[in-house]
């Protein structure tokens, strides 16, 4: 009886394993063909993805150049109404150049200036200043 049961055992698990094997021949093609699927619908849901980041960055960027030119024209109107404000003040365009190139003086460290005359031009130096390290320099 014993030999009869452990027969009926050993073929019970080969059944079981014969199934298992048949089956898994038969799910594997279908499981790849499925998990194939899966990974093609990550790889769309991906690209969809990148496709709305770069679309909102876009959009991002759109808004910050408007952004920019908006307080670039600020800027600009800004300053035209000061200069404007400025050189009715000081007696028209003429005037206003004049306070420029006082302001300019006034800021630069230079030792030497040429200053232009009536017709535009420089008045040249006629000698050097006594005590000049250039005007000893040369001599």
């Amino acid at each position: 009886m014993q030999a009869r049961s452990m027969f009926g055992i050993v073929t019970a698990l080969g059944l079981l394993v014969l199934i298992l094997v048949s089956g898994a021949l038969v799910g594997c093609p279908r499981y790849l063909v499925y998990q194939q699927e899966m990974a093609g619908r990550a790889k769309l849901a991906e690209a969809q993805s990148s496709r709305q980041v770069a679309v909102l960055e876009a959009r991002a960027k759109m808004e910050s150049a408007k952004s920019l030119a908006e307080a670039e024209i600020t800027r600009a109107e800004g300053a035209a109404k000061a200069n404007h404000i400025l050189q009715n003040s000081l007696g028209g365009p003429e005037g206003y150049l004049r306070y420029l190139q006082i302001q300019a003086l006034q800021d630069s460290n230079a030792r030497l200036i040429y200053v232009p005359t009536e017709a535009g031009l420089p008045v040249t130096e006629a000698s050097r200043l006594p005590g000049d390290p250039e005007q000893t320099d040369k001599n």
